[in-house]
């Protein structure tokens, strides 16, 4: 079992992971950006049993940071550069949108308080450019405005600060996880139509009565489940995994904001019937179950 920073009974002096912990408590200056004031912003947890060896899983997939606590992003980018990634960091709302919408990266962290410009502003900017890169939020633990309101902008999950690393690490693997499933071979389809919608299962792109239909990987995910079982009602646990990677959290409403999203950029069926709809307690269905694959 692992410790805290301040417990005993693990050599860890020479453990990169324990050096990151450590600083965190290192005395310093207390001004803006420094260590110490960052520390409050991520947990002081460690267990040498979940943090995987650099380099073993992410073959140096490219993250991009984009927050103005330069103390915080010091650590986080030392954090993430052991665990095998390839990290840049911007401190500001206009390099963060001329940086981000370079398509570059394989995910962006993205702060909602940024110098210049709110992080969902840049978040709307980047969405409006077509660009598809998965965008993970920071945000204040308990502002579920926040979180609700970047989901519906188009972000594809989010982390509360203060924040265990291993768990921004887990959310970064579950959105890369699923963005190279869908670009592998996969089962060999390279279409699915469902009524009047159409998903292009090669190039990701859908398209609703022969007009296309923007969506984000986690949006794109979903629908594709639900389509594929139109007609049947799908878990909100099921569709968790499907667009977000993970399990859902108590009082988690991240299926729910990505429904709705579906929802207002698919419009209803001819008679204004909605086609996603839910099941009370249980999750959502498709409701036109005509399908055709090809």
């Amino acid at each position: 079992m692992g410790e805290s920073l301040f417990g005993r009974g693990y050599c860890k002096r020479n453990c990169p992971k324990f050096m990151f912990f450590a600083e965190l408590a290192i005395c310093g200056k207390q001004g803006k950006g420094s260590s110490v004031n960052s520390s409050k912003r991520i947990r002081n947890t460690y267990s040498p049993n979940l943090a995987s060896p650099a380099g073993t899983m992410n073959n140096m997939n490219r993250v991009l940071i984009i927050d103005d606590d330069q103390g915080l992003v010091s650590l986080l980018q030392r954090f993430l550069q052991n665990e095998g990634f390839q990290v840049r960091a911007v401190y500001d709302h206009q390099s963060g949108l001329a940086t981000a919408s370079s398509s570059e990266f394989d995910v962006v962290i993205l702060d909602v308080m940024l110098p210049g410009g709110s992080g969902f502003e840049l978040l709307k900017s980047l969405r409006a450019t077509h660009c598809r890169t998965p965008v993970i939020l920071l945000t204040a633990r308990g502002e579920s405005v926040d979180r609700i309101l970047g989901l519906e902008i188009g972000a594809d999950d989010y982390v509360s600060k203060p924040f265990d690393p291993r768990e921004l690490v887990a959310r970064i693997r579950a959105v890369l996880r699923r963005s190279q499933e869908v670009h592998g071979e996969g089962s060999g389809e390279e279409s699915l139509t469902v009524g009047d919608i159409s998903l292009s299962l090669l190039s990701r792109t859908a398209t609703c009565e022969g007009q296309p239909v923007e969506l984000t990987g986690a949006e794109f995910n979903m629908l594709e489940l639900l389509l594929r079982r139109a007609g049947a009602v799908v878990t909100r646990e099921e569709l968790a995994q499907a667009a977000l990677g993970r399990p859902l959290s108590a009082f988690d409403r991240s299926v729910d904001v990505h429904v709705s999203r579906l929802r207002k950029k698919l419009g209803s069926v001819p008679g204004g019937e909605e086609r996603i709809r839910p099941v009370r307690g249980i999750g959502y269905f498709y409701a036109i179950s005509t399908r055709v694959s090809g």
